[in-house]
């Protein structure tokens, strides 16, 4: 594994290297779009799309890819988390792009562009003067700025008004649920996109707007017209993916451990209202997770560049101060005369939750239903045994 993602990045970094070509192309040449199918790792989920420029007269043929950056940066991570991570048009040799798609097991398609000789090389020159040092870098939006609305972009910065994309969807999706598209519902990853994210996303995205995922590109491109002319002459499949027998383990979801980690949350609940007692290293656990959780999405929301986790509804029931209050529940006598309050507080937001989730305010995972049931249980069950330890004070 580790020897095939070596591989992987050694032909997409060696194409950065790759000198400009000079000049103009012949009048054997074409561009066309390529179109990734998704991989097996979550940066890989969404697909992929890019340039293609062939001149066999020249012996061109090389792929501008705008998805190309760089894990070695020390700050990587920190840029990254900050929403403050740049991209790069690189350029490389199309055997040496296909062969990594190859290795991932992953599908290539390819859309020819209805090009003239003068609109092939306008498109030439734009993608070349932009792969030079000083242009190819550019901050990176998951949905407005990324290697798949680049396609669209380049073509209208490239084409002019003469390029028309057509309105072709009978149905337009929210962001999230074009997430949801590519992603398994049951899943950390989806699970983790729904935490983060935040209710911007759930307005319903423009035709264009959808176009931040290759599929939609591939589609919109088949509905797009240039001088009255469709845009794509031809459609064929240059690398086919092999079926793969990858069979899901239901123990290793998260909704196998969300489920058991509400029956073991409850039924010590329910021992702890027949005993009379609180168990005060579950109430410790339960307020330090939820607190620094809501503490992330706060980071997330007004700490970052990040435009997709602003407005996140999630922190109503991943209370923020909880992470303050973990502490104080954690000490034997810690039955402060506002604690019951603060138990109603926190159940009024977990209704408050609900509400929102029924408004379409913001649409929720599904997987945190259980979890909102235990937190809701455990909120009342501190919220009466608070009330009468304060009354035999």
């Amino acid at each position: 594994m580790w020897l095939k993602y070596q591989i992987i990045l050694f032909f997409f970094s060696i194409s950065i290297f790759c000198g400009a070509q000079q000049g103009q192309l012949s009048a054997s040449a074409q561009i066309s779009v390529l179109t990734c199918g998704a991989g097996d790792d979550l940066y890989t989920t969404f697909g992929h799309s890019a340039f293609r420029v062939q001149d066999p007269v020249q012996g061109l043929d090389v792929v501008y890819n705008y998805g190309t950056f760089d894990f070695n940066p020390p700050m990587f991570y920190v840029d990254f988390a900050k929403g403050n991570l740049y991209y790069s048009l690189s350029k490389q040799e199309t055997p040496y792009f296909l062969y990594a798609y190859e290795l991932e097991n992953r599908w290539v398609k390819e859309q020819h562009l209805n090009l003239d000789q003068k609109e092939i090389n306008s498109l030439y020159q734009f993608l070349e003067t932009n792969h030079l040092p000083e242009n190819r870098d550019y901050k990176y939006d998951f949905f407005y700025n990324n290697c798949a609305t680049k396609i669209g972009d380049v073509l209208e910065e490239s084409l002019g008004t003469k390029l028309h994309f057509k309105d072709q969807l009978e149905e337009k999706y929210t962001f999230r649920e074009l997430l949801h598209q590519k992603l398994t519902l049951n899943s950390w990853s989806s699970f983790g996109i729904d935490l983060a994210l935040g209710s911007v996303i759930d307005k319903t995205a423009s035709s264009k707007e959808h176009m931040f995922l290759p599929d939609y590109v591939m589609k919109q491109l088949g509905n797009t017209s240039l001088d009255l002319q469709n845009l794509v002459s031809k459609e064929q499949m240059i690398l086919n993916r092999k079926e793969s027998n990858t069979g899901s383990n239901f123990l290793t979801t998260p909704l196998f451990w969300i489920l058991a980690f509400s029956v073991f949350v409850i039924s010590i609940t329910y021992l702890d209202f027949k005993n009379k007692k609180r168990s005060r290293i579950l109430d410790f656990g339960l307020f330090i997770l939820t607190g620094l959780a809501g503490i992330l999405l706060l980071f997330l929301w007004f700490f970052t560049d990040h435009t997709a986790t602003v407005d996140n509804f999630n922190i109503l029931w991943v209370f923020p101060l909880n992470t303050f209050i973990a502490f104080i529940v954690l000490k034997k006598n810690g039955e402060a005369s506002w604690l019951p309050k603060y138990m109603l507080l926190l159940l009024g937001l977990l209704v408050l939750t609900t509400i929102f989730w029924i408004l379409n305010i913001q649409s929720f995972s599904p997987l945190i239903v259980p979890l909102l049931i235990l937190l809701g249980i455990r909120y009342l069950f501190l919220w009466n045994y608070f009330q009468q330890s304060i009354r035999l004070k």
